[in-house]
């Protein structure tokens, strides 16, 4: 099963009512960076993201029968100033998709979908980063994926609105309207999803996702770790933590990064919000099969 290691690392200037998050995205060992930078300290590399680094532009993983598999992971940042949602957009799903139907049938569906719905999107981007390759999870309505926040860490800094903070961040991403439900549980053994907290890492970032899919490409398995402080010891706030986390969320969901600066998934971020085009994105994406687009 391939493992995706997505670590990013963010940056805060300020959280005053008129600044706005700045988040940089930085290439270290070979796994592609998110930056949370604060003008005069930047954040730190998480430890578990180093060890699954591999060289080259992307972090390497391996199948469950060996082969090599590599995927593009970024940071992001929220758009505040795109505009409120446009409401709830109904997803088809496409897990049907996974039983009965060939491979030709599964590609063009892609292709009509992607061809349909592309406008307002940076599914592109994404192609280009996955080499042409969709991930997602599939249908969790009925089950909800149970998450686990650990509530408190032994961190200088600690402060209580960090776990609901990154409680609020998954809440964000389900009311786009995919077919993911979110249901948090005390039990961290029970749950499929993990969030932990960090001092910090030992190079420039301030959160990482990692997670597993099948070789259908359906994601499986993910957990995120945010760090508390930057590398050099200035803590984040809490509007930072929250940051960190909503763009880690979309890692988990299976984005990428865009270049649009508007974008939570961007490589520099001066907004706290999902944009009209995150929100798309992300629809897009949860009405589509996962795999190659062909």
């Amino acid at each position: 099963m391939p493992v995706v290691v997505r670590p990013s690392s963010l940056s805060v200037a300020s959280f005053a009512l008129a600044t706005s998050l700045t988040v940089t995205v930085a290439a270290v060992a070979g796994v592609a960076m998110a930056r949370l930078a604060a003008p005069a300290a930047p954040a730190a590399l998480a430890a578990r993201g180093a060890a699954a680094a591999a060289t080259g532009d992307r972090a390497r993983v391996a199948t469950a029968a060996g082969a090599p598999v590599r995927e593009s992971r970024r940071g992001g940042d929220v758009d505040a100033s795109l505009g409120a949602d446009d409401g709830p957009t109904r997803v088809d799903d496409p897990t049907a998709t996974r039983a009965g139907a060939d491979g030709g049938d599964r590609d063009a569906l892609r292709r009509r979908r992607l061809s349909d719905g592309a406008v307002g999107t940076y599914v592109g981007e994404i192609l280009l980063e996955r080499d042409s390759a969709l991930s997602r999870w599939p249908t969790h309505v009925a089950e909800p994926l149970t998450v686990w926040v650990q509530p408190w860490a032994a961190v200088t800094g600690w402060d209580d609105r960090f776990a609901a903070r990154a409680r609020d961040a998954f809440g964000d991403w389900e009311r786009t309207g995919i077919p993911v439900r979110f249901a948090f549980v005390d039990d961290s053994a029970a749950a499929d999803l993990h969030v932990t907290w960090i001092d910090h890492f030992d190079e420039p970032i301030s959160g990482k996702t990692l997670w597993t899919r099948d070789e259908r490409w359906w994601i499986t398995g993910a957990s995120i770790t945010l760090a508390l402080h930057h590398q050099d010891g200035e803590p984040l706030d809490a509007g930072a933590v929250r940051a960190i986390a909503l763009h880690e969320v979309g890692h988990l969901l299976g984005l990428d990064h865009t270049s649009d600066p508007g974008n939570v998934m961007t490589p520099r971020v001066r907004v706290r919000d999902l944009s009209a085009a995150d929100r798309a994105t992300v629809r897009l994406l949860y009405s589509l099969p996962p795999g190659r687009v062909r």
